[in-house]
């Protein structure tokens, strides 16, 4: 079913639900008895390499934006400028995303491979878990990242249906390779290797291989069709819902269709990502739209060495690092690696078009400087992907184990528009660029940001730069600097301030990681757990009879 055939479904469906939503005004005012507390549905869509310039609403500069349903989304709901990923790369954000813990308490501090063993270690519950437990019916469509092998998958972690992807889109051959740098051979049908692992990338439906390569310039369609049919099925059987959307774009290879040239691709896979998002919006408006929280946020920022193919980092350039060659996005801790596009949308709890952004809010109303024995001022950060767990339990009125501790804070008061104050501090690990991985690499308290580490990614044309230890730490004010590309005077007395306050707060999290319930991920590969649904030909090639 294409995006086409999804929108006019919808159309037909309000028509009925209109029908439906009169008969039920014209009882209820024949039935004076109170309605019973009714529990919030969730819907939680992560983009994948999504730069914060993406979003139209977010980068005026942006012009014409490829992104009218999301800009629509945030004038009907709340836009949060400054929100993060809980990582720069993909498992390890999931995975905090999933749990509210740090990659250095889940076990969870780089990606999983196509032949790993392990996934997020078992003793790690998801929110997915507690909401079915409560009662919710559960569902997942897209790249999960977080192991593979039968006790990992999604279906064992708290979903009750699962459609997608084990991994991302470049990590297994394909017929219809899309567009990537360098580009990437079709799998070859007889013996030899396509792009990346010998194996085609597979489609899972539950626990079943149903299409082995999968074809990549469907997969859209075949998402709206899926997420479409699980709200009418939670509809049908009057369950509160969860439904986790973690979708392919922006992630390499983009396949947008419609004969995009090549200079035009990464737009048009945003529009196509946009158009998706417009068709869970609509689906999901006709449902329970009051009832109803959607979430849309990112994993990491764009994948830059991607160039063409990467997405938009806004104001956030990183000149510090770039100026010394590598990039300063995905895989590492400047603010492009995972400072990502945030709406959130509730039309009965959200008021419309409000705005989470304290950094900017205080660069617009106020030219006072904090003095050096004040250096983070009142003002909070904003949010963090590891809110959503606690935040998602808090408006189920579900709680959390209470045998380990959790980095994300309840963002409830902020979502709805009761507060301002998110977090005082966010720690920014490493996961993919320099040092070890999982390592508390940056630090965030207030409007500053402290390096004690510095790496670069691969740039656009091949620059590395130097990975480099910094003690004491480079220090950032991003009210004035949100290039980040002029640190502190270590000498000044605002620096020994800063560095005071963000020593004891690094110091602080340290210890209380060191005392936790603490996981150890396997992240042991083998060549036989890479998912295949027929070793005796090449690619693993097979389809499901009946998959459309």
């Amino acid at each position: 079913m294409t995006l086409a055939e999804v929108t006019a479904i919808l159309l037909t469906s309000s028509l009925i639900l209109v029908l439906v939503h009169h008969t039920a005004v014209h009882h209820a005012a024949e039935d004076t008895q109170p309605a019973p507390v009714t529990r919030p549905n969730f819907i939680i869509i992560l983009a994948d390499d999504i730069g914060w310039g993406d979003l139209g609403s977010n980068w005026e500069r942006a012009a014409p934006s490829n992104t009218p349903h999301l800009d629509q989304l945030a004038l009907e709901g709340k836009r949060f400028t400054d929100f993060h990923s809980p990582a720069s790369t993909c498992s390890p954000s999931r995975a905090a995303l999933l749990t509210g813990r740090h990659g250095l308490r889940s076990g969870v501090t780089h990606n999983f491979a196509v032949r790993s063993v392990g996934g997020l270690p078992l003793n790690e519950t998801t929110f997915a878990e507690l909401l079915q437990k409560a009662g919710f019916y559960t569902a997942m469509i897209g790249k999960w990242h977080l192991g593979h092998e039968h006790p990992y998958q999604p279906v064992n972690r708290g979903f009750d249906y699962y459609l997608g992807i084990p991994y991302s889109n470049d990590m297994g051959c394909t017929d219809r390779p899309g567009f990537d740098l360098p580009s990437c051979p079709p799998c070859e049908r007889v013996g030899g290797r396509g792009c990346g692992p010998e194996a085609g990338l597979p489609l899972f439906e539950n626990q079943t291989i149903v299409e082995q390569p999968l074809d990549l310039w469907d997969l859209t369609d075949r998402y709206a069709s899926a997420a479409v049919s699980v709200l009418h099925r939670a509809r049908k059987w009057k369950q509160p819902f969860l439904l986790y959307v973690a979708l392919a774009q922006m992630h390499v290879p983009l396949c947008p269709g419609g004969g995009a040239e090549q200079r035009d691709v990464y737009a048009a896979a945003l529009r196509q990502m946009d158009g998706l998002v417009g068709a869970i919006k609509s689906a999901s408006d006709l449902v329970d739209k009051e009832n109803t929280l959607l979430l849309f946020t990112g994993d990491n920022g764009p994948w830059e060495k991607k160039c063409l193919f990467s997405g938009n980092v806004g104001p956030f350039l990183g000149q510090w690092q770039t100026s010394r060659g590598g990039g300063s996005a995905k895989t590492t801790t400047w603010e492009a690696g995972h400072r990502v596009p945030t709406v959130a949308y509730w039309p009965s709890r959200i008021a419309a078009n409000s705005t989470s952004d304290a950094l900017l809010r205080y660069r617009e109303f106020s030219e006072e400087r904090p003095s050096a024995h004040e250096p983070h001022s009142s003002l909070s950060c904003s949010s963090s992907g590891l809110d959503v767990f606690p935040t998602i339990l808090s408006l189920a009125g579900v709680d959390p184990p209470s045998d380990r501790r959790y980095d994300g804070i309840d963002m409830t008061d902020v979502l709805l528009s009761k507060s301002d104050e998110g977090h005082k501090s966010l720690l920014h690990p490493n996961s993919g660029a320099a040092g070890a991985f999982g390592d508390l690499q940056a630090v965030r308290l207030g409007r500053y940001k402290a390096f004690y580490l510095t790496g670069a990614a691969e740039a656009c044309g091949g620059g590395r730069g130097t990975s480099q230890l910094h003690d004491p730490p480079l220090i950032f004010d991003l009210s004035r600097d949100p290039e980040e590309a002029c640190p502190l005077d270590p000498k000044g007395p605002e620096y020994l301030a800063v560095l005071e306050a963000v020593q004891r707060e690094r110091e602080a999290l340290l210890w209380d990681i060191a005392t936790d319930n603490v996981s150890t991920a396997d992240y042991k590969v083998e060549r036989d757990a890479a998912p295949c649904c027929n070793p005796q030909l090449p690619a693993c090639r097979c389809h499901r009879a009946g998959w459309t």
